[in-house]
């Protein structure tokens, strides 16, 4: 399996390319604004597009969603909860941003939902708190999680934009993505990567060590 990272938008958002490089079946996760970067890098390497896979609607994370699908395909794929968010201009936040956009998901997945692509099985894990439906896709063969704006190196995402819950948030994080094996590979939305077993001892909003809150 083969990740590509792209940095794009005002926002410098993580945007994903996954693919099977046995069978060059892909997905895109949160391509951000810039789908030129990721049609180009899709038809150079000749792959077959399955799914636009999205941790969260948010405006940095969907605005070439649209594009990519209509060039190369994929279906657009959301956790259960997020319809709110991609569905609404001022919900997701471009109205405030940008211009207004919109995304409509061909398939809501719920929590605990598995698909694939070539030889390749993800895992979803919803993850609510940034916004209502937000999500993981976890790789467990693979050992990669994309933790999208859920947790971050040494943080967690913000929880003040509509919808949001800390609460809801952190306990999703220690519920499930805390479960996972220390050796895990978390690609996140924002920022470089990290590993479950750093954040477990070291992310203050989560550490058992933590005084962050006394």
């Amino acid at each position: 399996m083969r990740v590509k990272t792209f940095i794009v938008s005002m926002m410098e958002t993580n945007g994903y390319i996954v693919f099977d490089e046995k069978t060059l079946d892909g997905i895109v996760i949160d391509p951000g604004d810039s789908a030129e970067f990721f049609i180009d890098f899709i038809k150079k390497e000749n792959l077959k597009i399955k799914y636009i896979a999205l941790t969260h609607c948010h405006f940095d994370h969907i605005g070439g969603v649209n594009e990519i699908k209509n060039s190369v395909g994929g279906e657009i794929v959301i956790c259960d909860g997020e319809k709110i968010i991609s569905e609404d201009a001022s919900n997701n936040l471009s109205a405030l941003y940008d211009s207004p956009y919109t995304v409509k998901a061909d398939k809501i997945l719920n929590d605990g939902d598995s698909f694939s692509f070539g030889n390749i099985m993800v895992r979803v894990f919803k993850t609510p708190g940034h916004t209502p439906g937000g999500c993981c896709y976890y790789f467990e063969n693979e050992r990669i999680l994309f933790s999208g704006d859920t947790l971050f190196y040494g943080s967690v995402g913000r929880t003040d934009f509509p919808f949001g819950s800390f609460s809801d948030l952190i306990n999703g994080i220690k519920n499930k993505l805390m479960c996972l094996p220390d050796d895990v590979i978390v690609y996140c939305g924002h920022g470089p990567k990290t590993q479950i077993g750093f954040e477990r001892l070291n992310n203050p909003y989560i550490s058992e060590n933590s005084d962050l809150f006394e």
